[in-house]
């Protein structure tokens, strides 16, 4: 797999899947406690969680996009 997701947007992806995760599980907000936000948001939580630990997003791929520095 190609690198394609740069510091800043993996510190962003980090970040915003661990908040999703903790609404999703932890929070006790309403809105979150059951049914299908609760999963879909687990879900995306999970995937960018995934994506910045790998540094490779294929949606950027497919765009043909990069956040990293030119060389």
């Amino acid at each position: 797999m190609t690198t394609n997701v740069g510091t800043i947007d993996r510190i962003a992806r980090g970040i915003l899947g661990l908040v999703l995760l903790y609404l999703a599980f932890l929070s006790g907000v309403p809105a979150f406690e059951a049914g299908l936000l609760k999963w879909i948001a687990a879900l995306v939580g999970l995937v960018m969680l995934g994506t910045a630990a790998m540094r490779s997003c294929p949606l950027y791929t497919m765009l043909g996009m990069s956040t990293c520095p030119r060389k």
